[in-house]
């Protein structure tokens, strides 16, 4: 004996939850594909920056207080990270080529590149 097949309408959603989204049903023609960037101008009339208080930070008053980590030492010569640093002459150096560079500077360079960094000493 075979069921009855009953006749029924049903409605299917136009979509399933499993499938992949065609572009043109995500996007019907005349709408924009990609983000949305708003210029500075158009942040600060949405964020509403007056009622903000004074010392927080946001986009009009960029000021923020000093950094709690500490800053990369750079190598006085080459700019690159400087794992070490020369006892005589206080400069930061990244490699053993840099240090005998550093080693062989007369003293009047190497009190340039120490005002460079603003750490200029007075070497004996």
């Amino acid at each position: 004996m075979e069921p009855e097949v009953v006749k029924s309408e049903m409605v299917l959603p136009t979509h399933l939850s499993f499938k992949r989204i065609q572009m043109y049903e995500k996007y019907p023609k005349g709408q924009s594909r990609g983000r949305h960037w708003k210029h500075l101008k158009q942040i600060l009339q949405a964020e509403n920056f007056q009622s903000y208080p004074l010392d927080e930070p946001n986009y009009v008053n960029i000021e923020s207080p000093p950094s709690i980590h500490p800053c990369k030492r750079i190598c006085d010569i080459t700019g690159y990270e400087a794992p070490y640093y020369d006892p005589r002459t206080k400069l930061r150096y990244a490699s053993a080529d840099i240090f005998k560079l550093v080693r062989s500077l007369p003293n009047e360079y190497v009190q340039r590149y120490l005002a460079l960094r603003n750490a200029a000493v007075v070497l004996k």
